[in-house]
């Protein structure tokens, strides 16, 4: 694929008012989702249970794309159709997550680096078979009194943008995601500091590998009081914070910036994406959505496991992914 190719479609999963599921939980998590609503996880009940959002109806009005796990995009539908053309069928692009988790990091034991370069190569060819054209590589940074460390923002940078390379020259376009966690008692000064840091550190890898930009997404962070932190930031100030710092680290030539909701309520994710969007500031970049618990935790709930509640369900994933395709306007009204 072109550098045209992948800026394309970049550009189309940032369409105006759309944004992205991530639907990549992997075994634990998605256990973690059934197991107090006392659905097992088996491989057909998580089957039935993304098969159910991937047919809700009209959600492509508002989701542009969708981030498989690596047995999601090889499974079918219950009437033999593969959930890869399931989705194709309806407009909305596959992607994949392709990173091994976060491990420690060597001489680090309190940071993780993320994994999965070996091989990688080769598992990229075969999801661009099976019909995937976007990826993500997920990068987790902590927040205490002595880290992240140098060493923590050089080797998650560092991995990030050789996936990033690899991606591409794969003709996938490569969603790059540094997430600083919220947890902690941190104020919002201080996940501001970091989160620029963090950033101008991978963009910086990324120019190094000769990433093309134009064919890259961004999955950061919001700038964010930690979730113990006794002074919660307003939703406004979150949005200035945010905002004023990818100004200040982000390059023009990234498309679209489509935020994680990181531990934030399903209201506080779309409260914060529409008063960024309402700021009224001209940005070179699309500021829209791919979240996972912020667009499923309704409808699990809803769900239940039940055969008889997937209508009510599926509608709990409408209102949700409407929300947040308003929000990606700045007309979100709650």
């Amino acid at each position: 694929m072109t550098a045209a190719s992948l800026a394309e479609t970049a550009k189309a999963i940032v369409a105006d008012g759309k944004g992205i599921l991530a639907a990549d939980e992997s075994f634990p998590t998605i256990k973690k989702r059934f197991d107090p609503l006392g659905i097992e996880s088996t491989e057909d009940n998580r089957r039935s249970y993304r098969e159910m959002l991937f047919r809700a109806p009209e959600a492509e009005k508002y989701i542009s794309g969708v981030i498989l796990f690596d047995e999601t995009i090889r499974q079918k539908a219950a009437d033999g159709t593969s959930l890869v053309e399931l989705l194709e069928s309806r407009g909305i692009i596959p992607g994949i997550k392709v990173d091994g988790g976060a491990k420690p990091l060597a001489g680090h034991p309190d940071e993780t680096v993320t994994e999965g370069l070996d091989g990688l190569r080769a598992r990229l060819e075969d999801y661009a078979g099976l019909g995937a054209r976007f990826t993500k590589w997920r990068a987790v940074y902590r927040i205490d009194e002595e880290i992240p460390t140098a060493a923590c923002l050089s080797a998650n940078a560092h991995a990030l943008a050789r996936y990033a390379a690899l991606a591409q020259d794969a003709g996938l376009v490569p969603i790059v995601e540094p997430e600083v966690l919220m947890d902690g008692e941190h104020d919002i000064d201080i996940c501001d500091m970091v989160t620029e840091e963090v950033l101008r550190g991978v963009y910086a890898e990324l120019a190094i590998q000769d990433v093309e930009l134009e064919g890259t997404l961004l999955k950061p962070n919001m700038v964010l009081s930690g979730k113990d932190c006794a002074e919660q930031a307003s939703v406004q100030e979150v949005a200035e914070r945010t905002v004023r710092c990818l100004k200040r680290a982000v390059p023009a030539a990234v498309p679209g910036i489509v935020f994680l909701s990181g531990g934030q309520s399903d209201e506080q994710a779309t409260e914060h994406l529409n008063a960024m969007n309402k700021l009224g500031e001209s940005l070179p970049w699309k500021l829209s959505f791919s979240y996972g618990r912020a667009l499923q935790a309704a409808p699990l709930k809803a769900w239940a496991g039940k055969t008889e509640n997937v209508g009510a369900a599926q509608q709990a994933y409408l209102d949700r992914a409407k929300a947040n395709g308003e929000a990606a306007l700045g007309r979100y009204a709650a």
